[in-house]
């Protein structure tokens, strides 16, 4: 049997010359370069406060508000970890924190105005990077990526 470094596989952008890249490399590198487009079109975009560190609320917020406990949940992150994001999202003014209606001990946090337009930007501008890959690599090849990503992270 070959081994996996036996072979020749494409070139990484980086490490040696003619060095093997491993895969989760090169997904964060494609992450790397579409969050940083992302994040220059959000601050052209007026949202120059944002950053990636934000998307675990942003990603995972309901639109009617979601609490602490489930963005932690859903995004993998420690309560503690997840406070902090939400504190700082407090502080810019996107989201707020509200009384639970369910239960008046626990609160709810959710989008203000300005954070409602932040995520329509994100989304937006999201799509638009997608439809330029799709323009450069063939919308056909993106979406068995996009498919096969899919199913790859729903069986993780």
């Amino acid at each position: 049997m070959t081994k996996i470094t036996e072979q020749a596989p494409p070139r990484g952008r980086r490490g040696p010359a003619g060095a093997w890249t491993p895969l989760p490399a090169l997904l964060d590198d494609l992450a790397g370069d579409c969050f940083r487009d992302f994040h220059t079109r959000m601050r052209d975009a007026g949202y120059e406060q944002i950053r990636q560190g934000h998307g675990c609320v942003f990603r995972f917020i309901h639109e009617g508000g979601s609490r602490l406990t489930e963005l932690a949940e859903s995004s993998g992150l420690s309560k503690q970890a997840v406070a902090e994001v939400v504190a700082d999202l407090e502080q810019l003014g996107y989201v707020e924190r509200l009384p639970d209606p369910a239960d008046g001990r626990a609160k709810v946090i959710r989008l203000t105005g300005e954070g409602i337009g932040a995520h329509r930007t994100a989304l937006a501008t999201f799509e638009e990077i997608e439809r330029e890959l799709a323009q450069r690599y063939g919308a056909e090849r993106l979406r068995t990526m996009r498919k096969l990503l899919e199913e790859i992270a729903a069986a993780g």
